[in-house]
């Protein structure tokens, strides 16, 4: 294993390329978040194609995605007509942005269809064991959606008593 700057970041791009495939986003946003991060200066499109290896049409697409969830951030500079991008710092604000993007339809239609399947599953009586399987399984993922909801919900709430009160929280929970 070598300690090389290069290899190092390169190691780094893809942790957080696996990551961001573990979160359900897609790996390239994890790999676009990452040099941006670990950049001291804004990036532009043409400077996030070489350093990712992805094309500038998937970068277009997937900062535009990470600007949405509040991850990075458009900026200029003066004199130039190309947009530069910069990653968020915050991780509370980074987090708290995810999860206010997960309040979305698509999260809820997933839920509510979850909901009706288990609904359904619970009503009928034939197929016994195999109902009886699929209600345990469907259950299960019910109620780790609804735990990642609640989740959400608290957190997002958090944000109405400011990072210094709730790090103030966190510090006695420790």
């Amino acid at each position: 294993m070598t300690n090389a700057l290069p290899q190092i970041k390169r190691d780094f791009i893809e942790g957080l390329s696996q990551i961001s495939r573990f979160w359900g986003f897609p790996k390239g946003m994890g790999a676009i978040f990452a040099v941006l991060y670990l950049s001291p200066a804004p990036l532009s499109l043409d400077e996030i194609v070489v350093q990712t290896g992805l094309t500038k049409g998937a970068v277009s697409t997937q900062v535009r995605a990470l600007a949405r969830l509040g991850l990075v951030y458009r900026s200029s500079k003066l004199a130039d007509r190309k947009d530069y991008y910069e990653a968020e710092t915050d991780f509370y604000k980074s987090i708290r942005s995810i999860l206010k993007e997960r309040q979305n339809t698509e999260f809820d239609r997933a839920l509510a269809a979850v909901k009706d399947a288990l609904v359904r599953l619970e009503s009928g009586a034939t197929h016994a064991e195999e109902r009886a399987f699929l209600v345990e399984r469907v259950r299960a993922l019910q109620e780790f959606f609804d735990a990642i909801d609640n989740l959400s919900r608290a957190v997002v709430k958090l944000e109405s008593l400011g990072i210094s009160n709730v790090q103030k929280i966190l510090s006695i929970l420790k």
